[in-house]
């Protein structure tokens, strides 16, 4: 929601000064089968029936419910004065979609989550194996809020905090994109130092 919230304040500073807003454009990115694999974890350490039948269904569900949330930005009175004003939607971008349990269908962060306006960024992988055999049967989000809300309701009556679980997730994955910045940055400066010695050393 915060990201949600900085766009459309981002929005109407931009619209306040004067800029093009049809330029803007934004996603909103939601990790998904990292989720399974940090959630799974802690269902398979409870051992019960209750925690085996949410096994891989949660990522699914915390990703359709982000994307309700989306339609109900896309619906208030905030949204559609930016829309009028020439505003793009922040798209719901699902990220790390190949399956990390190979008891999962290859394709189900794939099939499970088809929706209006959304983003997938497919590994190769899973790219080849949705062009292979994946199973896209329309939307596949809208029609299953109801079922995702009480997937999250079992998780937490288990004494599972999704919340704590994805801030981690997140804090994670931004110290992992921290490093590979740096990676990049000395890599390119390295490289640079080597192109104008050598160009010293021509001359």
């Amino acid at each position: 929601r915060a990201v949600v919230d900085a766009y459309l304040d981002g929005l109407e500073q931009a619209r306040a000064k004067g800029l093009d807003l049809t330029t803007i454009e934004s996603v909103a990115s939601f990790f998904v089968s990292r989720v399974d694999a940090a959630v799974d974890a802690q269902l398979d350490a409870l051992g019960t029936p209750e925690a085996a039948d949410l096994r891989g269904t949660i990522a699914i569900a915390n990703a359709r419910l982000a994307y309700r949330y989306f339609e109900e930005v896309s619906a208030s009175d905030r949204w559609r004065g930016l829309a009028t004003a020439g505003a793009q939607p922040q798209r719901p971008l699902w990220a790390s979609t190949g399956v990390k349990d190979p008891a999962y269908p290859d394709t189900l962060y794939v099939d499970e989550l088809v929706a209006p306006d959304t983003v997938n960024t497919m590994p190769g992988t899973t790219l080849e194996a949705v062009a292979d055999h994946g199973e896209v049967r329309g939307d596949t989000v809208r029609s299953a809020y109801d079922d995702a809300a009480a997937r999250l309701e079992r998780l937490g009556a288990l004494g599972i905090d999704l919340d704590e679980v994805t801030e981690r997730l997140e804090t994670e994955g931004v110290a992992k994109f921290e490093a590979s910045w740096a990676e990049l940055l000395e890599t390119v400066t390295t490289g640079l130092r080597g192109a104008s010695g050598s160009e010293g050393t021509t001359a």
